[in-house]
């Protein structure tokens, strides 16, 4: 176990008062060793602090006096200090698998920790989940949780999960709900496998075991070019279709029993089916942004003004390998500090992943202006059906960059950067033309568009 290294002291803040610097090791809050930041931040939190650090070598100890709803103010440097409880499935379906090589060791990690589903939204199957877990999530509530389901059948559950705890480990769900800890549940639905009648079987028993979950999304699966599973393969038109018409269906028994709809489809499906969108209300306030779901209605009602506050971009399917410190136990994701002087009157080009084209394009054109075009960027670095911005890479960008013109501005999603880097490593700073680094909201890019 390592210890959290101090990484920044807010001005004014009790560990400033404390002395506590930028480097320092954090060995004990009032004589407890936390493993994780959840730990830390409720160590943290006591009234009274005594912290033993140690300081190039140097254990001290430091008295911390903190006045009335003051936080100790000291950031560290990653969520967990112990190991990380890594995934023991095999999914035929992990996007992980379907990496190209030479990316940064980070990102080939799998994880199926609790702890990371609740700071960043990661989903577990709880394969790995034990007795001692379950105690400190209902001691601790330690929620939300984000669980994958996939299928409730357990042959096919385990078979999916190439590990044969997937056919009991739902207990823990069980479990989980029992003691009313907030649950968010998942089906990636892979084709040939786990729908039709499988899909339908699934919320079925969710209705009628778990019907207590917060919500439950139905994504697709993600292929990419280096997929190597022969039995994997993206949608066709008439399955996206197929899973809709299923998910509407479900809605309205769900509604009719419980009361909400609960189960809602990806926004990626119905661009694959070539269909609308349902209304925002549907949504029952977009709950499930974070996960694909509503997030075309959201930036509709961001960039048309019909909402004053942005919902906030998804936290990506990488966004904690990079070790960045949560922020309010969620992680941060984007590009830093990158702010550039916009060039008025030059023609504007916004840069997105091809989803993103058909979602943005009506909402551009619908400001009857030709000095603003959407740019599709195609993935070839990933290849199969990774249309998502999320996942758009430097190399992508820097090819079809070089073929656009000097002098215009470009504007690009901050969701496809974390810490400041593509997936692939390269950074802004390495892209042919220069560009505008936006939040990954409506409201952000109206912003931008207005005349400077």
């Amino acid at each position: 176990m390592s210890s959290p290294r101090v990484v920044s002291v807010a001005p004014a803040s009790p560990a400033e008062r404390a002395g506590v610097l930028p480097g320092d090791l954090i060995l004990r809050l009032n004589g407890e060793v936390p493993r994780d930041i959840i730990a830390y931040r409720l160590l943290a939190d006591e009234a009274d602090l005594c912290l033993d650090i140690d300081r190039g070598g140097l254990e001290l100890s430091l008295d911390v006096e903190k006045k009335d709803g003051e936080s100790l103010g000291a950031e560290i440097h990653s969520a967990l200090f112990d190991q990380v409880r890594t995934c023991d499935n095999h999914c035929e379906f992990c996007f992980i698998y379907q990496l190209p090589p030479n990316l940064r060791e980070s990102l080939y990690l799998k994880d199926d920790d609790y702890r990371l589903s609740f700071l960043y939204g990661n989903f577990t199957t709880l394969t790995r989940f034990t007795e001692l877990d379950l105690e400190r999530v209902v001691t601790e509530r330690i929620s939300p949780l984000h669980v994958s389901i996939h299928a409730t059948d357990p042959e096919l559950r385990s078979s999916m999960l190439r590990n044969r705890r997937g056919a009991s480990s739902l207990r823990w769900l069980r479990a989980l709900l029992d003691h009313g800890i907030e649950v968010h549940g998942q089906i990636v639905v892979c084709p040939g496998r786990n729908d039709g009648k499988a899909l339908d079987e699934t919320l079925a028993t969710v209705l009628d075991t778990y019907s207590e979950l917060a919500t439950l999304s139905v994504v697709p699966l993600g292929i990419s070019r280096f997929n190597t599973e022969a039995t994997m393969r993206p949608h066709t038109r008439a399955e996206a279709n197929d899973v809709i018409d299923a998910v509407h269906d479900w809605q309205d028994i769900y509604l009719s029993t419980i009361g909400r709809r609960m189960v809602h489809a990806a926004d990626e499906y119905y661009l694959l089916a070539d269909r609308p969108f349902p209304d925002h209300g549907v949504y029952e306030e977009f709950p499930m942004h974070e996960d694909g779901i509503g997030m075309a209605r959201t930036f509709e009602r961001e960039f048309m003004g019909e909402t004053a506050t942005p919902t906030g971009v998804a936290t990506g399917f990488f966004a904690w390998v990079d070790g960045a410190p949560p922020e309010g136990y969620r992680a941060p994701r984007g590009g830093g500090e990158i702010s550039i002087r916009p060039r008025p009157n030059a023609p504007v080009t916004v840069l997105t992943g091809e989803y993103g084209a058909q979602i943005l394009t009506p909402l551009v054109e619908s400001l009857g202006r030709d000095d603003v075009r959407v740019l599709s960027v195609e993935n070839l670095f990933f290849g199969g059906n990774t249309g998502v911005a999320g996942l758009l890479t430097g190399a992508d960008l820097i090819r079809v960059l070089a073929a656009e013109p000097e002098g215009h501005r470009y504007l690009l999603p901050d969701v496809c950067l974390s810490q400041g880097r593509f997936l692939d490593g390269l950074t802004p700073d390495d892209l042919p033309r220069q560009v505008e680094i936006l939040p990954t909201d409506g409201i952000a890019l109206r912003r931008a568009l207005e005349p400077k």
